[in-house]
């Protein structure tokens, strides 16, 4: 097997759940101040996935204090310390980067079915 395959294969995590864009999702990232760590929590909506194996990487966006952020993870990043999925929600395309233009009540999904 190719050597830089091989690495790849070893950093990639397998212990985060299956999630889509139009969940909304809950992402733990551990944060580094000085010598002290300490895990933000960063809450929203998937907008946008990009697939590949160590490369991968997803974009959640959440409104805050009316402005909206969004914020760029990569996927098998070790600084992400867990992924919670708060609710599935249910969305036609594979990029919702529409959201961005509307306003914060027009932005709630619909609710995948189980």
């Amino acid at each position: 097997m190719n050597t830089i395959k091989q690495i790849e294969l070893e950093q990639l995590r397998m212990d985060l759940p299956d999630f889509e864009p139009g969940d909304t999702v809950r992402v733990h990232v551990r944060i580094h101040e000085g010598e002290k760590e300490r895990t933000q929590v960063f809450q929203g909506i998937v907008i946008a996935r990009k697939r590949g194996t160590v490369n991968a990487s997803f974009t959640v966006r959440k409104v805050s204090y009316g402005i909206g952020v969004e914020r760029i993870f990569p996927t098998h990043s070790p600084s992400i310390h867990k992924i919670e999925i708060v609710e599935k929600g249910r969305v036609r395309q594979s990029k919702i980067f529409y959201i961005r233009n509307l306003k914060e009540k027009a932005v709630r999904m619909k609710l995948r079915r189980k």
